[in-house]
């Protein structure tokens, strides 16, 4: 299992930044995915976690402005990321797991990790 993020940046308040994670190894029929982030001084706290059920897991945080999302045919999926905030500030990761059920407070379950995107949010 292979994962690598794209799409970090430099984007001012209230602006969009869509993450791309591109996946291989798996099948999103078969495991779980999600973004998390890890902010400085701050440990890495869950953004949106699915699983291969179709359930879906927001952190409180992002709920209604952050939207995951899977390309199945480009083995890809998307951390779509509206009305930014300075405190969205963090490196942000994509992970994948075998394990079903979990959810984003499942850090330490996710087995596979990308490197990591830095996204920066300017006031």
């Amino acid at each position: 299992v292979q994962l690598a993020e794209s799409g970090g940046g430099l984007v001012q308040a209230g602006g969009s930044l869509r993450l791309s994670c591109a996946a291989s190894g798996f099948t999103f029929d078969e495991y779980a995915i999600g973004w998390f982030r890890q902010a400085p001084g701050k440990e890495r706290e869950g953004v949106v976690c699915a699983n291969s059920d179709g359930s879906t897991y927001y952190g409180d945080s992002v709920k209604g402005r952050f939207t995951i999302s899977v390309d199945n045919a480009k083995n890809m999926f998307y951390l779509q990321m509206n009305s930014l905030k300075p405190e969205d500030t963090a490196v942000y990761y994509c992970a994948a797991d075998p394990t079903g059920g979990l959810d984003t407070d499942a850090v330490g379950m996710f087995d596979y990790w990308g490197r990591g995107t830095q996204v920066t949010v300017s006031s």
